[in-house]
């Protein structure tokens, strides 16, 4: 049987499930800016609050790597604990920064976040400073945070077994990848984010405004999230995919 010539389309372009679903949550944000009269400050937090639970599933992706070095269970036992204390200490320090922002907004309220002297020693008291930043923040606007974080956990987890687990992403992922995936998008992302947030806190954060920035993050997320993904192929129906990659490879990313 020939061979024939196959589009692919980019991801950046596609609209699977788990990109529809990290549009969904990205838009609930919108509903607390319409209806519940958020601030930036509040969509600031929520947009934080995210990078714990990129955090969080970039350590399940590692439990389950299998692509190649590191992958063993005793470099896990080490790599692990080892990111989760320094990506911890990023997403504090990071955390700070934010809150210190949020709190020029009248919805945000001032509250005592640093460690006590005396307490979690060594690099320990990063990640001490992510507890007392998450637990002050939720302790606060926790009731306003709940859903927008929670679409964010089901989205996140969506693109998790659909891209990572289903389509085999983990026999290719590698320890050592895991270890700094997180970083660039963050940082790109969230210097976006705070960067357009500074006009919209200055001018009071008007309601139009408030939804381009929404809207605004929504499609960098989710170029950002297709762009990690391979491409896909659209294979006619009943096909069989090997058929058309004799040397084992669909579509390099």
């Amino acid at each position: 049987m020939s061979h024939e010539t196959l589009p692919v389309v980019p991801r950046w372009w596609s609209l699977d499930l788990s990109t529809v679903t990290l549009i969904v949550a990205n838009l609930v944000p919108i509903i607390g800016v319409l209806l519940f009269g958020w601030d930036a400050g509040i969509i600031l937090l929520v947009y934080w609050s995210e990078n714990l639970v990129v955090g969080g599933y970039n350590i399940l992706k590692m439990v389950f790597a299998q692509g190649g070095f590191g992958t063993n269970p005793v470099s896990k036992l080490f790599a692990i604990p080892f990111f989760a204390v320094h990506f911890g200490g990023f997403c504090a320090v990071h955390g700070v920064f934010v809150y210190m922002m949020a709190q020029g907004m009248d919805q945000v309220p001032d509250i005592d976040i640093f460690p006590k002297a005396g307490q979690w020693r060594g690099p320990l008291v990063f990640l001490q400073l992510l507890l007392n930043v998450i637990s002050g923040i939720w302790s606060q606007v926790g009731d306003d945070m709940f859903w927008p974080v929670v679409s964010l956990v089901f989205s996140h987890g969506v693109s998790f077994v659909q891209n990572y687990l289903l389509r085999g992403e983990f026999r290719k992922t590698t320890v050592a990848q895991l270890m700094i995936a997180p970083y660039g998008r963050i940082a790109v992302m969230h210097i976006s984010i705070i960067v357009a947030a500074f006009p919209v806190m200055a001018l009071g954060s008007p309601l139009p405004l408030l939804v381009l920035l929404i809207l605004a993050k929504t499609l960098l997320d989710t170029y950002f999230h297709n762009r990690g993904h391979r491409s896909f192929v659209l294979l006619p129906p009943h096909h069989d995919l090997a058929s058309y990659f004799p040397h084992g490879n669909v579509v390099d990313e």
